[in-house]
């Protein structure tokens, strides 16, 4: 498991550039991306490439640890950073390991901890949620349940979805909570931007591009108090809006927001009109 630059091809590491010469099988997320990287390395190309990605990734897996039981040595990358991490690889490490075959980290650089490390926020303690989900429904729901959380939080995030995903922070979160949007980390148009969730909402209004990590601080604390029953109401309409029955988006709003289903069909009857 290698991990593979996120920007500069210089922060490849020796051990990579080792393994990449010895492997008798490379499994890359991108076979191209692969061929750039080893181009940019200035090392030859692997003899045996597979291409190892999300829609082949459970058939490919028995196969590689055939490969691994009959005694090859297989190495696994993504585009950028550590397989597994957002990116295939679970699935042949839960294998690999069930085999009983030995699976080594060849650690790297990382998008989670590059941001982390120059947000200027706590870094003490954070939990990384990678990205939303694409409904809108569903991702007003996942962060109604994150709003409480008091560690920081890291996100990856798409370049066109990005500034409906901070309009919901804003609005689940408040427009208060100070964020940053890393973009491009170690490329040659990196930009970190450091502000509110409602700032960098405005900001991302326009077009952004590139790759991105979102850090948010986490919650001052658990309030005392039921979330602000606008909120449930919205996130049980969002839900309803993607074709989830009433009855299971107020069930699910209020697992997800730690409050009895009587708080929220109270919250969504208050939001009526009238």
């Amino acid at each position: 498991m290698a991990a593979t630059p996120i920007g500069r091809a210089a922060d490849a590491s020796p051990a990579l550039l080792d393994a990449l010469a010895s492997a008798d099988i490379v499994a890359a997320e991108d076979t191209r991306r692969l061929r750039g990287l080893t181009r940019a390395l200035g090392v030859a190309y692997p003899s045996r490439v597979v291409a190892y990605f999300e829609a082949n990734e459970a058939a490919r897996t028995p196969q590689l640890v055939a490969e691994l039981l009959a005694g090859a040595t297989v190495l696994l990358v993504s585009d950028a950073g550590m397989p597994a991490v957002s990116d295939p690889g679970y699935r042949l490490v839960a294998a690999a390991a069930d085999a009983g075959i030995t699976v080594r980290p060849l650690p790297g650089p990382s998008a989670v901890l590059a941001a982390l490390a120059v947000s200027g926020l706590a870094v003490d303690r954070f939990c990384f949620e990678g990205f939303l989900p694409r409904r809108a429904g569903e991702r007003t729901a996942r962060l109604v349940e994150l709003a409480r959380e008091p560690r920081t939080l890291v996100f990856f995030e798409a370049p066109h979805r990005l500034a409906a995903t901070l309009v919901a922070m804003a609005t689940q979160f408040g427009a208060d909570r100070r964020a940053v949007v890393a973009r491009e980390l170690t490329k040659p148009h990196e930009e970190v931007r450091r502000a509110t969730l409602g700032e960098l909402a405005d900001w991302a209004q326009g077009e952004v591009r590139g790759e991105l990590t979102l850090v948010v601080a986490g919650a001052p604390g658990v309030p005392a108090v039921a979330p602000d029953p606008a909120s449930l109401a919205a996130a049980v309409a969002a839900a309803q809006a993607d074709g989830t029955s009433r009855a299971d988006a107020m069930r699910a709003v209020a697992a997800q927001a730690g409050v009895s289903r009587r708080d929220v069909f109270d919250a969504v009857l208050a939001a009526k009109p009238g």
